[in-house]
């Protein structure tokens, strides 16, 4: 697996304006694929969270949302960092719960899968329209494949990933508009808290279509913004 620096992706200052997290580009301050995502979820989805919410409460519903960050946070900071090569994988003595959960996507996940690496925590843009920054671009199994880490406290049943693919419609999307590169693979690599490993593949006929319905979402963000 080798770091080959193909493409030249911008720099970016995430930051929040009036609540939203925003990217500026240049001159252009464009949403986050998260933040689009969020700001058109379907009623139903809005009402499962609620509904779980007020089930476990507020406060325990809260720390479990703030955990879930952080163990995400630091397992994606040891992947990163092995992707990138500055990671000592015969490091002793870190037991840590995240950096088991970044072994177990790095081992089953990663190696002997991944032969070319193009871009870590790459910061990615859809002229006018929105922007984010994708976990891993690479040659995965000989294709140009966007992909996605992803922690959890349990099992991941497929149909609970819909937004997920999204967001890899998006990334892909803006990367081959931008770069004209022919990204049509999307890898979601999931590790549980009880580090059991998931992976989820989606193909070019299934991207194309996420793609096309991340852009109907892109569409309706714009929309609200202009009724609000």
């Amino acid at each position: 697996m080798k770091l080959v620096t193909k493409y030249n992706y911008p720099k970016s200052i995430r930051a929040y304006y009036n609540g939203q997290r925003m990217y500026n580009i240049g001159s252009e301050k464009l949403p986050s694929v998260t933040t689009i995502l969020s700001a058109t979820q379907t009623e139903e989805k809005k009402a499962s969270l609620e509904a779980w919410r007020n089930k476990i409460g507020k406060k325990s519903a809260d720390l479990i949302s703030r955990q879930s960050l952080s163990t995400g946070a630091a397992m994606h900071d040891f992947i990163e960092k092995y992707c990138l090569g500055k990671l000592n994988l015969d490091l002793l003595g870190d037991n840590s719960l995240e950096r088991k959960m970044a072994d177990q996507i790095i081992e089953h996940g990663l190696k002997n899968r991944v032969s070319e690496i193009w871009g870590v925590e790459a910061c990615l843009y859809y002229p006018n329209k929105y922007a984010g920054a994708a976990d891993l671009i690479c040659i995965m199994d000989g294709k140009e494949t966007v992909v996605d880490f992803k922690s959890s406290r349990s099992p991941r049943k497929d149909q609970y990933n819909f937004d997920y693919y999204l967001q890899l419609g998006g990334y892909s999307l803006a990367h081959n508009i931008v770069y004209g590169t022919k990204i049509y693979q999307g890898a979601i690599l999931v590790c549980t808290k009880d580090l059991m490993f998931q992976r989820f593949m989606v193909d070019s006929e299934n991207l194309k279509n996420y793609q096309k319905l991340f852009l109907e979402r892109v569409e309706q963000y714009y929309d609200m913004q202009l009724n609000n």
